[in-house]
């Protein structure tokens, strides 16, 4: 198995794990690289994660989310017993790649991956969908209702359509100004 890779060196892999597990998978294989002495074949694990911010009773609040829920990405050279290591680590349900050949993640996508991870400035999430009614909270329009037209995540703003003298008219609003019916 490993001896086809075997040559690839030091190499990003992502590993499945059950969903809700990526922590405990983390943590344990971190512990049977310290107990086995696999340090020099598995260097890195880690659950990728980004901060967002999300708005929930009309407060924000920073949470860190991951990005890929049931995967967990290692840094290893691939060998028999490093493999195997991983393989049998508890709630690893196996590497990505074809047949039981674990396919090495581009040092690009890691390099974007690793930045997103870093981002200073978390991203907006709200429990809103373009299309949902919503009623305006505060500012010039306030209890006026319109539909969700557009939603920006990265600005925090949301584009809201409301009813003004027989038309409709965009307004374009922060994600605390509206609470939706």
């Amino acid at each position: 198995m490993a001896k086809q890779i075997l040559n690839q060196g030091r190499r990003w892999y992502v590993l499945h794990t059950y969903s809700g597990y990526e922590e405990n998978v983390t943590r344990n294989l971190k512990q049977r690289v310290d107990t086995l002495d696999m340090g020099d074949k598995i260097f890195n694990v880690l659950v990728p994660t980004e901060k967002k911010t999300k708005i929930k009773n009309g407060k924000r609040k920073i949470v860190e989310e991951k990005v890929f829920p049931g995967y967990v990405l290692v840094e290893m050279i691939v060998t028999d017993e490093s493999w195997y290591v991983v393989r049998n680590t508890p709630n690893v349900t196996g590497f990505i790649g074809v047949g039981s050949t674990p396919t090495p993640v581009g040092d690009e996508e890691i390099k974007g991956l690793m930045k997103r991870m870093g981002q200073e400035d978390p991203k907006f999430k709200i429990d809103v969908t373009v299309g949902d009614l919503v009623r305006i909270t505060e500012g010039p329009f306030k209890n006026m209702e319109g539909k969700i037209v557009n939603i920006d995540e990265a600005k925090g703003k949301i584009k809201v359509n409301v009813s003004m003298f027989s038309r409709e008219t965009p307004v374009e609003l922060d994600f605390l100004q509206i609470k939706k019916v």
